[in-house]
């Protein structure tokens, strides 16, 4: 194995603390001899133990070997892998290091483990190439990554599985000799960066950035995102449908603009964002989580994510300021008004409680203050922010009405739910009045409470 992790050039990046290298390093050591049995058995025990891991996280099944060199394949970023990701699979000479990397990783797809088993009384490669994972909760593992991975290891064996059979022909013989496994992995692996894209970007929906100045990574993949599909989100079918038509203008490369929802507390405002998330991740929406007190990283961020080809939102939630708070600042200047424009594949969704964002004061409303002589001024510097959202959606509270249409929706989601519908209006009005008032977000809880002492 060492021989041939060696070679590779392409993929040459991937670590030396990776489990790949370390395992080859041990493949070394036991192929020339040089190795105390007991001490070699611990160190293959403590590579197992990480590729477990690697799998529980991802919830990688069956060859756990080949979903790992699989992850490598799709998450290891370099100009090749970067340029296929845009193009796919193109003419050019670094074709042939390449094609070198997928013969390597061809052969480390096939490697046999027995002899190092049989020499050691160990039979833990075996069991990792023939793993049945316990069942677990998708909340535990990162779907998103668990099945691109997964379909990519399947497609390479399947490359790298001898061709059998009798011939159709001569002309089709020779075609399928003609084109060896590596071409075939180069068209898969090509294709896979294509159209799912390569690194953490390519894999994972949203990320949030690492307040941890001690980890290398800035951005951090979140691993466990909402399901929730904008038909979920009962009524404000205005709202929903301009909100998807300036983020269909984006994925599909338009001009498009900054959104900021704001409204009630409860309406859905924040459901929506993450709707769309879900809705057109697909088609290359990404989204990252952005908080307050992180504004001061919004050009590192943008400077990570601008050459990228994917879209970004993003996404703040709950935005709003004290009159003392002045990270706005650096908000107005990423959205409009410095000398770096904003890249074209970068937008910003915002949710707010306040139509204005910023907190105004009777005192803001007059010339006069005690302690500033242009009071104006510092009105309209407020009023710039919310400006430069190009799009600005309002989420009202509904209606009596209107909530307890929301309720009866949301209730015939569940055949738990028996009540009649005087019965279910009488006890959401009664919730209505302990949870303080009518939103989509309190018939929501209504709704739980039901079906949770339904499943008592």
């Amino acid at each position: 194995m060492y021989r041939l992790t060696s070679k590779l050039i392409i993929y040459r990046g991937i670590g030396e603390e990776s489990i790949l290298h370390c395992l080859a390093e041990i493949c070394r050591r036991f192929d020339e001899g040089s190795y105390d049995r007991e001490e070699l058995t611990g160190e293959i025990y403590e590579q197992v133990h990480r590729l477990l891991d690697l799998a529980t996280r991802y919830g990688f099944n069956r060859n756990l070997w080949h979903n790992y060199l699989a992850f490598l394949i799709a998450t290891t970023e370099t100009p090749f892998t970067l340029v296929s990701e845009k193009v796919g699979a193109n003419e050019g000479s670094v074709n042939a290091f390449a094609l070198n990397d997928f013969k390597i990783f061809r052969e480390l797809f096939c490697y046999d483990f027995s002899r190092i088993e049989s020499a050691l009384g160990i039979n833990c490669f075996t069991i990792l190439e023939n793993y049945t994972a316990v069942g677990k909760p998708e909340r535990v593992f990162n779907r998103s990554v668990s099945e691109k991975v997964q379909e990519l290891s399947a497609r390479i064996e399947e490359a790298c599985r001898p061709q059998v059979g009798p011939a159709v022909d001569a002309a089709a013989d020779a075609a399928v000799v003609a084109r060896s496994p590596e071409q075939e992995m180069y068209d898969i692996i090509t294709g896979f960066y294509k159209e799912y894209g390569v690194g953490k970007f390519g894999l994972n929906k949203a990320f949030r950035v690492n307040d941890d100045n001690k980890e290398e990574e800035f951005l951090i993949p979140i691993t466990a995102t909402s399901d929730v599909q904008l038909d979920d989100l009962i009524g404000y079918e205005l709202q929903k449908q301009k909100l998807i038509a300036n983020t269909e203008a984006f994925v599909h490369g338009r001009m498009a603009n900054n959104v900021l929802l704001y409204g009630d507390a409860g309406t859905g405002k924040s459901t929506s964002i993450k709707a769309i998330l879900n809705r057109y991740y697909d088609q290359g929406l990404r989204m990252i989580e952005v908080y307050k007190h992180q504004f001061k990283d919004l050009q590192r961020i943008i400077t990570e994510i601008k050459n990228r080809n994917y879209r970004f939102i993003i996404y703040m939630d709950d935005l709003s300021f004290e009159e003392f708070e002045i990270e706005y600042k650096y908000l107005k200047a990423v959205i409009e008004g410095g000398l770096e424009t904003k890249p074209e594949n970068v937008l910003i969704y915002a949710t707010s409680n306040r139509r204005h964002i910023i907190r105004e004061t009777w005192s803001d409303r007059t010339d006069r203050s005690d302690d500033e002589m242009h009071r104006s001024d510092t009105v309209q510097e407020k009023l710039s922010l919310v400006a430069r959202f190009g799009v600005t959606i309002g989420y009202l509270k509904p209606s009596h009405q209107e909530y307890l249409h929301i309720v009866r929706e949301l209730a015939k989601r569940y055949p738990e739910i028996t009540l009649t519908e005087e019965e279910l209006a009488l006890k959401a009005n009664q919730w209505e009045l302990r949870s303080g008032g009518a939103s989509g977000r309190t018939a929501q809880q209504f709704i739980n409470y039901l079906v949770g002492n339904a499943e008592s």
